[in-house]
């Protein structure tokens, strides 16, 4: 049997993890603003590189100093197979619904688009992956994650509620540089559904893995059809 004072140790974990969750949460807002403002790197710096360090490590961090492995543990290797198909199926969905709204507003005609023999296309899917993936990390790994332990007494829709809000927030700078003015509330209310239904499915099947590769073809469907 484990003695007292390392029982006390290993509860104590949980309490400083959902303390902490807060503080790191705006920390890594506070520093990816900055890094955001200060500096003006290619755009696959701050996807790859920007966004390892500034959401990557203090995910590491608080990791590893709390010992929460319900963090990790959405990107177990066993759940990596279900999760592709998963995550295929829903970007399939995304792909038919992007074509049929496109031709509803554009008038446009379906047709077959080579977008894998593109000189550009590997690039984009590449860069896609790494936004992905640590957008999955840090916005449902980490702070859906620790949500639902820190408020475990809210209902579903509260929480996935909270975590597509805190998911808006971090975009807000990026959808002002990017769009109109007049365009940006439409873009938030976008971003704001993705990350909805986002939450939703992380909350029903736990697996990172499905998320990050709908959230590579969301905006590569994006991307291909000119939104």
């Amino acid at each position: 049997m484990p003695s007292p004072k390392k029982s006390n140790s290993l509860t104590a974990y949980p309490k400083a993890a959902r303390i902490a969750f807060f503080p790191v949460l705006t920390l890594i807002f506070i520093l990816w603003m900055l890094y955001r403002s200060l500096f003006a790197f290619p755009v696959w710096f701050d996807e790859s590189i920007g966004k390892a360090l500034f959401f990557g490590v203090p995910v590491w961090l608080f990791v590893t100093m709390t010992r929460n492995k319900a963090i990790v543990d959405s990107f177990a290797p066993g759940r990596l197979y279900k999760g592709l198909l998963l995550g295929v199926a829903i970007g399939g969905v995304f792909g038919f619904v992007a074509a049929i709204l496109s031709v509803f507003s554009k008038g446009t005609l379906l047709q077959a688009t080579p977008l894998f023999v593109a000189p550009e296309f590997w690039g984009e899917f590449v860069l896609a992956i790494c936004t992905a993936f640590w957008e999955t990390l840090v916005f449902y790994s980490f702070a859906m994650t620790m949500i639902r332990e820190k408020y475990p007494k809210w209902s579903l829709s509260r929480q996935a509620v909270l975590t597509s809000s805190i998911f808006v927030l971090f975009h807000i700078p990026n959808a002002f540089l990017r769009f109109e003015i007049g365009a940006v509330s439409g873009v938030l209310f976008l971003l704001f559904l993705f990350a909805l239904g986002q939450a939703y499915l992380f909350a029903a099947r736990k697996n990172a893995y499905a998320l990050v590769l709908s959230h590579t073809i969301w905006g590569l469907v994006l991307l291909s059809y000119g939104w």
